[in-house]
């Protein structure tokens, strides 16, 4: 309730306040008047304003002290008249009155005040006690799913510690906050002499990229994937297959990192150890397959040799006329170093072939290629009566492969279409070789013969390491061609050929870059 409230009554009780001003007078009135007629003053009159003044306020306060002086002047002292003979007693009671009345609509409004703020403030006690009961239970409730939380933490943390991975959390500045005891056991350092170290600095991590790189990556998609290199703490290396996931708050910012760690060390190095062993297979095979060409290698290499001879003959015989012919002479000596250009390029190509050289990679012309494995089955070809085809599109797009591996791919095929063939007793001996692009524009490469042909139950078996159809094979000459264009991304497979024969096909991806 307001102040405006307490002094402005509503309406409704207008007449009611009035109402109980002008009936306690009359009251008061018809007393004195029973008991004391000659009284001037009555206490009773006294009474009737307090009453007045203090349930119905300063107004009817201030009626009832005016009734009650006319009353008196009127109805006591001299009886039944307003000529107010004794003026000063009439004027003090009409004072004390008015004093009686304010005093009593005061006291009546301070008490309407101090219950108001009684009750207001018993209103904000409960609202308080009731948001304290409410903060009150929402703290419980919070403390009570922060030991559920931290119970369940603590039983993660005792699983964590039962698996051989080593795992552990550090902060988005790669200091360590939790250090599992696969972690312990891997890299040597207790949990107490990890934590609060800088995980890169503990372990001395030796990325495969720049870490700007990775952390950009882990931060855009949350996750990140690779192999690290790792030292332990007696100073040994360690190959680790690391796996990372970002945590982030409600707000989404970004607040711990979980690192994961598997072991690869004895993987890494039986992958290496393997990796020496098909290289050292690889030239087995490609020193095998020089000696099974070795006439053909004696052919092309003799054939630019007799002309040497041949044309340092026909230069001396210039030379010995009179007077020489010195333009048939230099004409002479001009083939000469010719074909000694063409011997040396032939001599190259087959110590490139059987050397064995570390692989790397370079932007390859598939035609060329091709070209340079045929100038070495020239002769092959013919002693096996073998027609040659090839159909090779222009404007090829480079691949970025090992140039040595793919001639040894190439040459593979070629010599197993032509053994296919030279077992036929009739029929066209006829090996196509196709160089073009597919549907996915990378570069496609086939080697179809009319030989024997292929049952389709053994297409697959083909490529299995120590499986062949020829009584002195090794088997493993397909499986290392298969392994090669595996490595240059690409795919190696086998079809049958109608009406005979087989076709051998293989993809590279190719690059931007195109043959002019």
């Amino acid at each position: 309730m307001s102040d405006s409230d307490i002094s402005t009554p509503p309406a409704s009780s207008f007449i009611l306040r009035y109402g109980l001003a002008v009936s306690s007078v009359a009251a008061a009135l018809f007393i004195t008047y029973l008991l004391r007629p000659d009284a001037l003053v009555s206490p009773i009159f006294f009474l009737a304003i307090i009453l007045s003044a203090w349930f119905g306020g300063i107004g009817p306060g201030l009626v009832a002290a005016l009734l009650a002086t006319m009353a008196i002047a009127y109805f006591l002292h001299p009886q039944h008249s307003l000529r107010f003979a004794d003026v000063p007693h009439l004027f003090v009671f009409f004072v004390s009155a008015l004093l009686v009345s304010s005093w009593s609509a005061t006291r009546k409004r301070a008490q309407n005040l101090l219950q108001q703020a009684r009750d207001e403030l018993e209103i904000k006690v409960q609202e308080r006690t009731a948001d304290l009961r409410q903060t009150n239970q929402q703290l419980q409730a919070e403390i009570a799913e922060r030991s559920r939380v931290e119970e369940a933490l603590r039983e993660k943390a005792g699983l964590l510690d039962l698996t051989h991975d080593t795992v552990f959390v550090r902060d988005m500045n790669d200091v360590i906050r939790y250090w599992n005891r696969g972690a312990e056991e891997l890299y040597g350092w207790k949990q107490a002499e990890a934590i609060g170290q800088v995980t890169h600095q503990l372990t001395q991590t030796m990325f495969p990229e720049q870490l700007k790189k990775i952390n950009d990556e882990l931060l855009n998609t949350g996750r990140w994937e690779g192999e690290l290199e790792h030292t332990r703490r007696d100073g040994s290396k360690v190959r680790v297959a690391s796996r990372w996931s970002l945590q982030r708050d409600e707000q989404g910012r970004p607040t711990a990192i979980l690192e994961t760690n598997n072991d690869i060390t004895e993987r890494k190095e039986a992958e290496d150890a393997l990796q020496k062993t098909q290289a050292e297979l690889m030239h087995v095979t490609r020193v095998t397959t020089m000696g099974e060409l070795t006439a053909s290698i004696a052919h092309e290499v003799n054939q630019p040799l007799a002309a040497v001879v041949t044309n340092g003959n026909a230069g001396l015989r210039w030379l010995a006329i009179q007077p020489p012919n010195l333009l048939e002479v230099r004409q002479a000596v001009e083939r000469i170093i010719n074909d000694g250009n063409r011997a040396s390029a032939i001599i190259g190509r087959i110590r490139a072939l059987v050397k064995k050289a570390p692989v790397r990679k370079d932007l390859v012309d598939i035609n060329d290629v091709i070209h340079e494995v045929i100038a070495l089955t020239g002769n092959e070809l013919q002693r096996n009566r073998v027609s040659l085809v090839t159909q090779l599109s222009d404007a090829l797009p480079l691949v970025l492969g090992d140039r040595i591996q793919l001639q040894q791919v190439i040459l593979n095929l070629i010599i197993n279409g032509v053994e296919a063939m030279s077992l036929l007793e009739e029929g066209p001996r006829e090996l196509l070789i196709k160089a073009a692009k597919d549907d996915s524009n990378d570069l496609l490469v086939a080697v179809r013969d009319s030989g024997i042909g292929i049952q389709s139950a053994n297409l697959e078996q083909l490529f299995d390491a120590f499986y062949t159809t020829k009584t002195d094979g090794m088997g493993m000459g397909l499986a290392i061609c298969r392994s090669i264009i595996e490595t240059h991304g690409g795919r190696l497979w086998a079809t049958a050929n109608s009406p005979c024969g087989a076709v051998f096909q293989f993809t590279l991806p190719a690059t931007d870059s195109r043959v002019s």
